[in-house]
């Protein structure tokens, strides 16, 4: 691989197969965020272009193998109130413009280091539970209920409905002919799955979703003519804005405003924007990295800025605000992605069939590009994952089943925050329990204790070592050993001082310390 890493070109024959699955993953995706996030049909193509920056310009500036960037469910709300707030859509993208330049501050910064502190069991908890999220979400579309838009990831949804009562609508409202093209596009996908099906020649280039959307639109068709009852139209089709010319082709673009310049709300917005479009980015890259078959590591700094470039872009160009997204990156990992050409790959094929082939993309049934996305959850909530955090013990497995329950009945961003509490609180435990080595030895002059510190003893380690020294027994002598020890904080060796000096004579206890600085050297009194 170190070959290809250098050369974008070198791995063409797996990246654009890979490209054209997220390309058909992203295009319902990007029209349903934008659906949602403006609540208006005149800019749903604000997402197209989101999709395209994502693709392209993000995907060339990231540092990322196999990210895949575009508009995202997590900012539904955020664009949603930003624009009841500032009341025009030319005002949000000026809000967006500065949420990219704040990003790329941020990554000039080294803000990008905060990426390296989410546990692992977060991480794997918030696959699983976005892979859960996934085929939940996507089964009602498979059946033909589309009132919720694609790719919407919170439990309660925009139009006060949740992800179990969607659930039950779907059995009211179902389609009899989006049930059978889900039903033969899953089942397509399976078989290509197989191992057999990659020996034939035809299937080594021809993506299974390329094949099933191709399935998908011709049966419909062919209900057209043999049952026009199961044909679906309108809302059950991918509705890609159709430009009848060049001019109306360009007034889908829009530029910002740049006379709110003065408004305070245009910069609380960006800011928002910044902090979130950041945190779901570095999430995002944790998780991509998990998922790299090759183990590479993404520069967390360098994604800030290539996401603080897109936004920029996106909001000069007219789109919504771009961040790395799970869900199409591992589309784009399950299909076989060599490199970043395979998310740049996508977004040119985003932008192509927006300008040439709008009327044909409008054939495609959402139920099998359903299908698609029912795949590509499955596969990231495999039952594999949760026996080997199980089988990792109660301080992974805790974590990552909480954060995979508080993703599923809230969103993203909260379910992440109450994984992250939760498994911090394991890791504090953890460090609380193991800041030294406790050995008791029995000598004919009384206990000899010894007390060998850790390599890293911080101030989280300032209370179980204290309830060690009180606990000691009265009359015996204790080694404070702390010659193995890179770093002990001011507060632990203040604890060891007081307790050598004041605490240790009045119970006849002698103390010996070896390694450990004398406070008044630290402190400076």
């Amino acid at each position: 691989m170190s070959a290809s890493k250098n050369n974008l070109f070198t791995n063409l024959k797996y990246d654009f197969p890979s490209g054209l699955v997220v390309y058909l993953v992203a295009l319902p995706l990007c029209l349903g965020v934008a659906l949602a996030s403006t609540g208006r049909s005149d800019l749903l193509f604000s997402g197209i272009i989101a999709g395209v920056v994502g693709g392209i310009v993000v995907g060339f500036a990231s540092g990322s193998a196999l990210g895949v960037s575009g508009p995202a469910a997590g900012l539904v709300v955020i664009v949603l109130n930003a624009l009841d707030t500032l009341g025009s859509f030319e005002a949000f993208l000026l809000a967006v413009v500065i949420a990219g330049l704040l990003q790329i501050i941020a990554g000039l910064l080294k803000a990008g280091i905060i990426g390296y502190y989410f546990p692992s069991a977060v991480i794997k908890g918030m696959l699983a539970a976005i892979g859960i999220t996934l085929v939940l979400k996507e089964i009602p579309h498979a059946f033909g209920y589309d009132a919720d838009f694609m790719g919407d990831e919170a439990f309660i949804q925009k139009d006060g409905q949740n992800t179990f009562s969607e659930l039950l609508n779907m059995i009211k409202y179902c389609s009899v002919g989006a049930i059978i093209i889900s039903a033969v596009s899953l089942g397509l996908l399976i078989l290509f799955d197989k191992p057999f099906m990659k020996k034939i020649q035809l299937f080594k280039f021809l993506p299974g979703a390329l094949f099933v959307v191709i399935i998908g639109t011709m049966l419909n068709l062919l209900f057209g003519t043999i049952v026009p009852e199961w044909v679906l139209t309108g809302e059950h089709l991918v509705q890609l804005p159709v430009a009848s010319n060049a001019n109306e082709f360009f007034s889908f673009f829009k530029s910002p405003d740049f006379s709110a310049f003065q408004r305070v709300e245009v910069y609380t917005i960006a800011v928002t924007i910044a902090i979130v479009a950041s945190l779901e980015s570095l999430l995002s890259v944790e998780a991509t990295d998990k998922l790299d078959p090759y183990k590479r590591d993404t520069p967390t700094n360098r994604e800030l800025i290539a996401q603080g470039l897109g936004n920029m872009t996106s909001g000069l160009l007219g789109g919504l605000p771009v961040t790395q997204v799970i869900v199409r990156s591992s589309a784009n990992i399950e299909s076989g992605a060599r490199s970043k050409m395979a998310t740049v790959i996508h977004g040119t094929i985003l932008l192509l069939s927006a300008i040439f082939i709008p009327k044909y993309l409008n054939y495609i049934p959402l139920s099998c590009l359903a299908a698609v996305l029912l795949m590509v959850g499955y596969k990231l909530s495999k039952f594999s994952l949760y026996l080997g955090m199980y089988k990792l013990g109660k301080d992974q497995f805790i974590p990552f089943f909480v954060t995979v329950i508080a993703i599923l009945s809230t969103d993203l961003l909260k379910g992440i925050a109450i994984g992250m509490v939760v498994a911090i609180y394991f890791i504090l435990r953890k460090n609380y329990k193991h800041s030294y080595h406790y050995k008791k030895e029995e000598h004919h002059h009384g206990e000899v204790i010894t007390l060998q510190l850790s390599e890293e003893v911080t101030f989280l380690n300032k209370g179980s070592i204290g309830l060690t020294l009180d606990h000691l027994p009265d009359n015996s002598t204790v080694i404070i050993d702390g010659s193995k020890s890179i770093h002990i904080d001011y507060d632990v060796l203040e604890i060891i001082q007081d307790f050598k000096a004041h605490r240790a004579p009045q119970r006849n206890i002698t103390v010996e310390t070896k390694g450990i600085k004398d406070v008044a050297a630290v402190g400076g009194h």
